[in-house]
């Protein structure tokens, strides 16, 4: 295969292909459509086309597809060949410029929330040019947008673009006031952390929970977890890493920067991390890390669990959202400069972020919302469902300096002033990291913690970049025209960290003390369920600021949280089934059998011995009984909770019954069950245990 230098991006149609193949007259036109957003001509787009097929042919590609992310979380995609009839009865190879640049799945099986009825089925894919093509298999994946007929989104990539957009005008407006004139964009990067857990197939296909719903419904604590702290950074097994190896592998021919690998806390748990990259290419290739994920796995007899939270008892899974922003110059604006006037830039970019989050906490905590993030999100593990902002002990102390207008002596001892005196050089990592913080800054850099590792990071740069580009505009439309620049420069920062300081939170975010203060004190939001804060969405704040900036229409939105709560309530009822399924054909019976072995062999040492009591063996039947009636009683409470969800008159109900009917009797369910487990001999369980899943791959 060669060195990694040699294949990284083979099956990619980046800048050093296009460079090679596209004459420099398109070339030169194509960048521009990529760097300055420039409207593509069709006898460019024809070009690229054909330098494209041309390309993927070579490379063994037989068909090609517009690849897209739909709101159902994955992606989608349909193929067509590049055969086109030729008059002597054979074929020949041929994709348009018009292909490249459009498509037009059927739109009425996607998820829509309303915005398309079944019977209205036309959509449209819409060409990425930002986003490099790429070879999957024999198929050239084209990168796109999707939308309705009507021009509505009805994907995930069309408003993270647009979010983008707002971002880029709003800093900047903010760069040209600080006499930047060079910068011609500013985008914002991410690179997303991706945590996993890896079983056995064999394992896997003996548990139906795992089938139906990616993780396990019942399971009793196994007697070694996570407790020994042994298993982080610890040696990665061989069969684990035959299996990075070859992700690495895949990964890297399709030009995705995955970097760092490791155990994570939980037995079986692991983590990739990438390169940062510009968000939407980053969000591509992490819809990409997680398909690859799963068949890599596959081929080494592995299945990658990508839930939240598959099993009670150990950590559950994150995607740690590395964000940051940065003009195409390569400027850092979240990166303390060696000037007075850099550090004032940097300082408003971070009272920015400092007054977003703020300001549209419940759009950060919607944004990462689903029925499995809900599982960590305040559950004494990985980040609370309250946001709040870590910045560190020093930077809390130069913010601190600059509201109460006295001097800051920090590591260089150097007096604290704002404008174009001097200003402390504020040192990268000169605090700890607080790994339970939802949302900590790290140098260079802000990594939201909340995501879940199924999720798209879409929806939560959306939210980030739009709050951002709100926060950005205000102040420009304060400092432009100004008389005096640096006077109201210094006010706003200092208004700023006045009224949003109550946001950063320095301590330990798992105590429960915190969050009581957090919420009663500080006034921040607890919303600790998807069917909590998926309504507040739609609150007037957040419409009016996400459609003032044209991130999405008010139909979009609304469309969104419909689609979000019908997710929830599916998810939550496909589970409750799959218990109760699992409960009356596999649990239940098994109990019940060996119950009666229990009892038959109790009978036939009566039979030997008859003064015999038989004390253990009638004891244990009798708490088998118990908890087979237990279980029975609490099968039936659960499928009554289930029915009465028939009453309910639309998703915001349904949700609501679910978060406290359903999921009630679930949690209920599964503990007579998991009770059951731990004093059923082990070859009548039906299905592997916990520390067979937990231990199993060697």
């Amino acid at each position: 295969m060669g060195t990694v230098s040699e294949y990284f991006g083979s099956l990619v149609f980046d800048d050093r292909v296009m460079k090679a193949t596209l004459p420099a007259k398109v070339y030169g036109s194509l960048r521009k459509t990529i760097d300055e957003g420039i409207q593509l001509d069709i006898s460019v787009a024809n070009a690229v086309a054909d330098a494209m097929k041309d390309w993927a042919i070579s490379k063994g590609a037989t068909h090609f597809t517009h690849w897209f992310q739909p709101l159902t979380g994955i992606t989608a995609e349909k193929h067509d060949s590049f055969i086109t009839p030729s008059p002597d009865g054979g074929v020949i190879m041929e994709f348009s410029g018009k292909e490249l640049i459009q498509g037009e799945p059927d739109a009425s099986s996607f998820p829509s929330g309303g915005l398309r009825a079944t019977f209205e089925a036309r959509g449209y894919t819409a060409w990425d040019p930002t986003s490099y093509a790429f070879i999957k298999g024999k198929t050239l994946c084209i990168p796109t947008a999707f939308c309705s007929y009507g021009g509505h989104a009805l994907d995930k990539k069309t408003p993270l673009l647009r979010s983008m957009e707002a971002l880029n005008k709003q800093a900047l407006r903010i760069l040209r006031l600080f006499g930047n004139d060079t910068a011609k964009c500013v985008r914002s990067s991410v690179g997303p952390e991706q945590e996993y857990f890896l079983i056995t197939q064999e394992m896997y296909d003996q548990r139906p929970d795992l089938r139906f719903t990616g993780r396990t419904l019942f399971g009793a604590k196994p007697p070694k977890g996570q407790e020994m702290d042994d298993h982080y950074f610890g040696v990665i097994k061989p069969r684990v890493a035959a299996f990075m190896e070859e992700l690495n592998e895949e990964l890297w021919k399709l030009g995705i920067l995955a970097k760092t690998e490791h155990n994570e806390v939980a037995p079986a748990q692991h983590e990739l991390a990438p390169i940062y990259t510009t968000t939407n290419i980053a969000t591509d290739h992490n819809q990409l890390t997680m398909e690859i994920m799963q068949k890599v796995a596959a081929k080494h007899g592995l299945v990658c669990l990508l839930h939240e939270k598959p099993f009670a008892g150990v950590n559950g899974s994150g995607k740690h959202n590395n964000w940051s922003i940065a003009t195409d110059g390569g400027q850092n604006l979240l990166s303390p400069g060696e000037t007075p006037y850099e550090n004032a830039q940097f300082l408003l970019f971070l009272c920015a972020v400092i007054k977003a989050v703020d300001d549209y906490q419940d759009l950060l905590r919607i944004s990462v919302a689903t029925a499995g993030n809900d599982h960590r999100l305040g559950a004494n593990e990985a980040p609370p469902a309250v946001v709040s902002i870590f910045l560190g002990d020093e930077l809390s102390a130069v913010l601190e300096a600059i509201e109460t207008d006295t001097p800051y002596h920090g590591a260089e001892k150097t007096q604290m002033k704002l404008g174009v005196d001097v200003l402390p050089r504020f040192n990268r990592d000169t605090t700890d990291r607080n790994r339970t913080s939802p949302f900590a800054f790290t140098g260079n850099k802000f990594e939201f913690r909340m995501l879940g590792s199924s999720n798209s990071i879409a929806c939560a740069n959306i939210m980030l970049n739009s709050a951002v580009a709100e926060s950005l505009k205000i102040y420009a439309d304060r400092l432009e025209g100004v008389d005096d620049f640096e006077t109201a420069l210094h006010e706003m920062i200092k208004k700023t960290i006045k009224d949003h300081k109550h946001i950063i939170f320095n301590g330990n975010g798992y105590d429960e003390s915190w969050i009581k203060e957090a919420t009663e004190k500080h006034g921040l939001l607890n919303y600790r369920t998807t069917a909590d804060c998926m309504p507040h969405l739609l609150d007037k704040k957040n419409v009016d600021m996400l459609t003032s900036h044209k991130v999405f229409s008010e139909a979009e939105l609304k469309s969104r949280c419909e689609i979000m709560l019908d997710n929830y309530c599916k998810t939550i009822v496909i589970e409750a089934n799959t218990m109760v399924n699992m409960a009356k054909t596999q649990i239940a019976p098994a109990i019940e059998a060996y119950a009666a072995d229990v009892a038959k062999a109790a009978a036939s040492k009566k039979a030997l011995d008859a003064s015999l009591a038989c004390t253990y063996e009638m004891g244990l039947v009798k708490k088998l009984s118990t908890l087979t009636d237990r279980i029975a009683v609490k099968v039936e409470e659960l499928e009554d909770a289930l029915l009465s969800l028939n009453q309910a008159d639309d998703t915001v109900s349904e949700s609501v019954m679910i978060r406290d009917k359903v999921l009630t009797k679930m949690s209920e369910l599964r503990v007579a069950c998991d009770e059951a487990e731990t004093i059923t001999a082990k070859n009548y369980w039906p299905f592997p245990t916990y520390g067979d899943l937990l231990f199993g791959v060697r």
